[in-house]
């Protein structure tokens, strides 16, 4: 896999999956730990498996103090870091009850995992440009590919060719976007969606209702997959 960007290079972590028996990559959290718990048990995840995410577990939802619990006192759990952890570092949003060890912890997160060929990220790849080019908020922020368009196709992940495959989020799918080289996990959990989880042994997915309402989001920010070209 190609190098990244200088300011990325020490925020990437690279990880064996040789060393774990199952191996599943989880959609965007957002303080929502109920659904959480409930997607770990119905995957079964033992400490002998690797559970990684692709950032935002915090904000939004009702408990991200809980959710950053969760995976920081988890040695076989690691998330890449959000672009609502990166609000928090940057001092654009505030978030109590989290401590000064949490936000330490948030900023000590990589922006980018790699596993062999798969990479997780929490935004995208922009498929024009090599890695190298890639900057921690291209990582983080990256959806549309149309001149100032967040929400207006082409979107990166229906353009890039690979390799890596690219897991990722931040993008809220009306279910789970699955190509031979993209993975879209943000299924809006906290939008009253479902939780999901891709198994990086098995090639499938498993989702978990939320549950509950949620918080309010614009149709026209969610995207429906069937509809992608």
């Amino acid at each position: 896999m190609d190098r990244f960007h200088p300011e990325v290079e020490p925020l990437h972590l690279d990880i064996d999956l040789d060393e774990y028996e199952g191996a599943y990559v989880v959609g965007d959290v957002h303080g929502c730990p109920e659904p959480l718990d409930r997607l770990l048990s119905t995957l079964g995840v033992t400490d002998d498996d690797l559970v990684v995410f692709v950032g935002d577990l915090v904000r939004k939802g009702p408990d991200s103090a809980s959710v950053v619990e969760r995976v920081r006192e988890a040695p076989n759990m690691v998330t890449v870091r959000g672009n609502n952890e990166e609000k928090l570092l940057r001092g654009e949003k505030s978030l109590d009850p989290l401590s000064d060890e949490d936000l330490a912890w948030i900023e000590s997160l990589p922006v980018a995992i790699t596993m062999g060929e798969n990479l997780v990220v929490h935004g995208g790849v922009d498929p024009r440009k090599p890695l190298a080019e890639h900057t921690i908020d291209d990582l983080e922020n990256t959806r549309s590919l149309a001149p100032g368009g967040s929400y207006d196709p082409p979107y990166w992940y229906e353009e890039h060719a690979g390799p890596p495959r690219v897991f990722f989020g931040h993008t809220v799918l009306e279910e789970p976007f699955v190509s031979e080289w993209a993975v879209g996990l943000d299924t809006g959990c906290v939008y009253g969606g479902t939780l999901s989880a891709y198994d990086l042994r098995a090639e499938t997915i498993t989702a978990v209702p939320a549950l509950r309402a949620g918080v309010e989001r614009s149709d026209a920010k969610i995207v429906d997959v069937a509809e992608l070209g």
